[in-house]
């Protein structure tokens, strides 16, 4: 196994599009699968999530982490994981961020996966209802990484 050096991390998260976000809940650790953009220009992960166990405890510990992965098998892979701080967003700037996520995401499956995708539900297990969705990103304080290749 390999250290990645930050700009194979930084590719990493721009050419994907799911990763596992953990965070803690009760004193426990959690982690789960979420849709997410990386914003190079803000360097940070943006997402959104119905308010719910996640966001509330994201609201009381905004120590997070994201892990990324490529796997071809179990022999050659590679992965990143990125250390950083949750941060809610609000009004034009969770309006602004939401589309970046929307049409950033669409490019990459067009360009991964070679498919059309027209509204964020076609991607998203989440639907964005306003109100009653957060959106959030996590400002990157470290990214590490590792690769296996045999």
């Amino acid at each position: 196994m390999t250290d990645l050096k930050t700009n194979e991390g930084l590719r990493i998260l721009r050419n994907n599009y799911v990763g596992h976000l953990a965070f803690i809940a009760q004193n426990k650790p959690f982690t789960i699968p979420i849709t997410y953009y990386f914003d190079s220009k803000d360097n940070s992960i943006i997402s959104y999530s119905g308010n719910g166990h996640k966001i509330e405890a994201m609201r009381k510990n905004h120590f997070v982490s994201l892990q990324v992965d490529e796997v071809q098998s179990v022999h050659n892979w590679e992965s990143v994981l990125v250390h950083g701080i949750f941060e809610e967003l609000n009004g034009d700037d969770a309006k602004k961020k939401l589309h970046l996520f929307a049409d950033g995401i669409k490019s990459i499956i067009h360009s991964k996966e070679r498919k059309e995708v027209e509204f964020i539900n076609e991607f998203s297990s989440k639907r964005y209802s306003g109100e009653h969705s957060i959106v959030y990103r996590i400002n990157i304080l470290e990214i590490t990484g590792k690769r296996k290749e045999t």
